[in-house]
């Protein structure tokens, strides 16, 4: 993957979610040159679906929430031209945390960073996925050519 465009599909945002920062930033420590836009030779990594939930895990004695868990869902997609890469799929990612109704500031600022935090090990994952699908690919392939050499190749007596 020497050229990559990343195609991210996330409705009624405003700014790049931090999965497709942290992808970039990823894909160019690598040293791959991340494409301004989509071609045949390039390899195209797409997100979509992102989606963002925070579900109630405990109440207190008052009735109010004082546990939440966060949930973001991301749908991939890895292909260059009309070759799909990557068997695309979904990743999810969760964090628990607990919420203190006398620092309400401090604890909408700690679901902030989080949010972003799991969007960052979300894009972690996904290069995680994506290099062990390729170097499968890879040894599958390089596994293939050896026998079907030996094959072809015509014995000696």
């Amino acid at each position: 993957m020497k050229k990559v465009y990343i195609d991210t599909t996330i409705p009624y945002s405003v700014t790049e979610p931090p999965i497709e920062t942290q992808l970039r930033e990823i894909l160019q420590r690598r040293g791959a040159e991340v494409a301004k836009d989509a071609s045949a030779d390039v390899t195209t990594i797409r997100l979509s679906n992102l989606k963002e939930a925070r579900e109630v895990l405990s109440m207190g004695t008052d009735g109010k929430a004082i546990e939440f868990r966060l949930v973001t869902r991301v749908h991939y997609e890895v292909f260059r031209g009309k070759q799909t890469l990557v068997t695309p799929g979904d990743i999810v990612a969760t964090r628990d945390y607990s919420f203190e109704p006398d620092q309400v500031l401090a604890k909408e600022a700690e679901e902030q960073r989080l949010r972003e935090f799991i969007q960052s090990q979300l894009a972690e994952l996904l290069m995680m996925r994506i290099d062990a699908a390729l170097t499968y690919h890879s040894a599958t392939v390089g596994q293939a050519a050896p026998k079907d050499a030996a094959a072809s190749a015509p014995s000696t007596p």
